[in-house]
C-alpha cells in the first residue's frame, strides 16, 4: 500500500534533528554546549504550576470547548488588546495547543490549492512546509544584512505578490535572525497588504521578549486589525515550550474557522493547562521578569563571545533570543564550501552545537553568504563563555 503523494511537500522542523545530533555526541562523553534549539531551561513560574496542579485537582481534565475556557480566552483578549493598544472580545481568541497550529489553520482558512502565500525565508520552516502541504505556492521574501542587524527586502516582498497571493506572514521579532522592524517599515508591510487586500499572520511568538523599548504590532496600524491574526504563544514569555499552548487572535469569522478547525483535529486544548495560563496571564509577574532578566544575561554574553571570533561581528539585538552571525569569511578561511559542514565540525571539534541558515528554509536564489544560528535559552552564562571560547578556537585554527 502507498502513502498519500501530498506528503512529499510536508517538511519538518529540521532544527530537531540538529538536536539528535548533539544529543549522539553527547552520548559518547562529550559535554556539549546547546546552542542548537530555542527552548528554556528555566523554570515555569512557580505560581503557573500551583495553578495546573489546582486545575487537576479541582477536576478540570475532560473535555472543554474547542475555542477555549471563556476565562482564558477573555484574559487573553484583554492581555494582547491592552499590550497593543486595540480592543479585543473573548469571541476574537481561539486558545490553541501551541502557537505552531495556528499556522496551519490561518493558511487552511485564508488559502485555496494553487493560491500564494509570501513567507520570511529564512524564517520557520514551518511556515514553507504548510503553505506547500495544502496545496498552495509558497513565496519567499528575504532580509538584507546590515549594521545593525536585519531589514525587510521589499523588493522581493513587491515582486513576489500576484492576483493569486492571498495572504503574507509576518514574523517581526525575528527567527532566526532576531529582525526588527521600525515603524516605517512596519507601516509598509502594512500599506502592501491593504493596498493588495491580502490577510496577514502576525507571528508573535517573540513580541514580550524585548530587551530594550516597547513593542510595536502591525495589527495596530489603521485598516490592519480586520485583515491581521496574531499568532500568541506563551512558550517564550512564561518558559512554558512543552506545555502547548497557544491562541489566535484576529476578526471573529477566521477565529470562528480556526475554531471549528480546532474541534476537528484535536477536540480542544487541555483543559487544566488552559487555567494555569489564566493565572499566568493575570498573576503574579515577577517569574516572568525573571525569565526575560535571565535571557538578556545570556544575550550579553553570547553577542560578546561571538564578537571575539575573528571574522565575525554582529549587532546586539534587542528582542528574541537568536543570534544569526554572517560566517562566510570563516569558511573561506577554512576552506570549506558548505556552512552544513561547518556545524558537523564544529560539534566534533568543539562540542559546540548550533543550526545553519539551511534549517530555516530553502536558500534563495542569488545568496551567496553563508549564516549559522545560536539559540541562548537554553544554556547558563558560564556555559555560554566556555563554549564560545572553545568555538573561537576552532573557528580560527
Amino acid at each position: 500500500m502507498e502513502l498519500a503523494k501530498q506528503l512529499t511537500k510536508l517538511g519538518t522542523e529540521t532544527a530537531f534533528a540538529v538536536s539528535q545530533r548533539a544529543s549522539d555526541w553527547a552520548n559518547q562523553g562529550h559535554k556539549i554546549y546547546p546552542f542548537h534549539l530555542g527552548d528554556i531551561n528555566l523554570p515555569t513560574p512557580e505560581n503557573i504550576v500551583e495553578a495546573a496542579k489546582k486545575a487537576i485537582g479541582d477536576g478540570y481534565t475532560g473535555y472543554c470547548p474547542g475555542a477555549g475556557i471563556p476565562e482564558l480566552r477573555a484574559a487573553i483578549a484583554r492581555d494582547v488588546g491592552s499590550k497593543r493598544g486595540l480592543n479585543y472580545s473573548a469571541e476574537n481568541v481561539s486558545i490553541q495547543p501551541g502557537g505552531k497550529p495556528v499556522i496551519g489553520k490561518f493558511i487552511s482558512a485564508v488559502m485555496n490549492p494553487g493560491e500564494e502565500v509570501l513567507y520570511p525565508n529564512p524564517g520557520y520552516p514551518i511556515y514553507e512546509s504548510q503553505i506547500e502541504y495544502q496545496g498552495g505556492v509558497a513565496i519567499p521574501y528575504g532580509y538584507h544584512e546590515k549594521s545593525d542587524g536585519f531589514s525587510l527586502d521589499f523588493e522581493a516582498i513587491e515582486r513576489g505578490i500576484s492576483k493569486k497571493t492571498k495572504a503574507l506572514i509576518y514574523n517581526n521579532y525575528q527567527n532566526p535572525n532576531g529582525a526588527q522592524s521600525s515603524l516605517q517599515e512596519m507601516e509598509r508591510v502594512a500599506e502592501l497588504a491593504l493596498k493588495n487586500d491580502l490577510w496577514v499572520l502576525s507571528d508573535d511568538a517573540y513580541y514580550e521578549i524585548q530587551y530594550k523599548g516597547s513593542p510595536n504590532s502591525i495589527a495596530n496600524i489603521p485598516g490592519m486589525k480586520e485583515r491581521t491574526v496574531i499568532l500568541y504563544t506563551c512558550s517564550k514569555r512564561f518558559a512554558m515550550t512543552g506545555w502547548r499552548l497557544g491562541a489566535a487572535i484576529g476578526p471573529e469569522k477566521i477565529i470562528e474557522v480556526i475554531s471549528k478547525l480546532n474541534t476537528n483535529a484535536e477536540s480542544c486544548t487541555t483543559h487544566f493547562i488552559q487555567h494555569a495560563l489564566v493565572e499566568a496571564v493575570e498573576g503574579e509577574t515577577s517569574g516572568p521578569d525573571i525569565i526575560l532578566e535571565t535571557l538578556k544575561q545570556r544575550r550579553d554574553a553570547a553577542v560578546f563571545g561571538l564578537n571575539e571570533i575573528d571574522g565575525i561581528s554582529i549587532a546586539t539585538p534587542e528582542s528574541t533570543f537568536y543570534l544569526f552571525p554572517n560566517v562566510t569569511s570563516i569558511m573561506e578561511r577554512k576552506q570549506i564550501n558548505d556552512v552544513d559542514r561547518l556545524m558537523e565540525e564544529a560539534l566534533v571539534h568543539s562540542n559546540v552545537s548550533f543550526c545553519t541558515r539551511n534549517h530555516f528554509g530553502r536558500p534563495l536564489d542569488g545568496e551567496t553568504d553563508h549564516y549559522i544560528r545560536f539559540a541562548y535559552s537554553g544554556i547558563d552564562v558560564a556555559e555560554i563563555h566556555e563554549g564560545m571560547a572553545r568555538l573561537k578556537s576552532f573557528f580560527e585554527a
